[in-house]
């Protein structure tokens, strides 16, 4: 399963009123920690596949959202199930460490 873009006006109805947990990746296209942490993103969405929704905000251009969920810092990653933040994680990590933050938050 792709990790599908999305902004705000998508936001409702992609994350808020998904029937399944969704990761978010907050992200911006200048920031070289968060093109290293999209592959990871990629790679462990397709091991997620049914089970978790993976979705991608660019804060630059969804400001509100990012202000909405106190992202100071990119990337920022999180985990929101029945329109409720249930885990945050702030900085690049490597594959096991996401799945292992999921595997504990879900």
């Amino acid at each position: 399963m792709a990790v599908a873009d999305i902004n705000e006006k998508e936001f409702d109805s992609e994350v808020l009123k998904s029937k399944i947990p969704v990761v978010i990746d907050m992200w911006a296209e200048w920031c070289g920690p968060c093109r290293m942490y999209s592959p990871v993103i990629e790679q462990v969405s397709e091991e997620y596949d049914k089970k978790v929704k993976f979705v991608k905000i660019n804060v630059d251009d969804n400001e509100s959202l990012a202000q909405k969920y106190n992202v100071m810092s990119i990337p920022t990653t999180l985990l929101i199930e029945n329109g409720e933040i249930k885990a945050m994680n702030v900085g690049a990590v490597p594959k096991e460490s996401l799945k292992g933050w999921l595997k504990k938050n879900l």
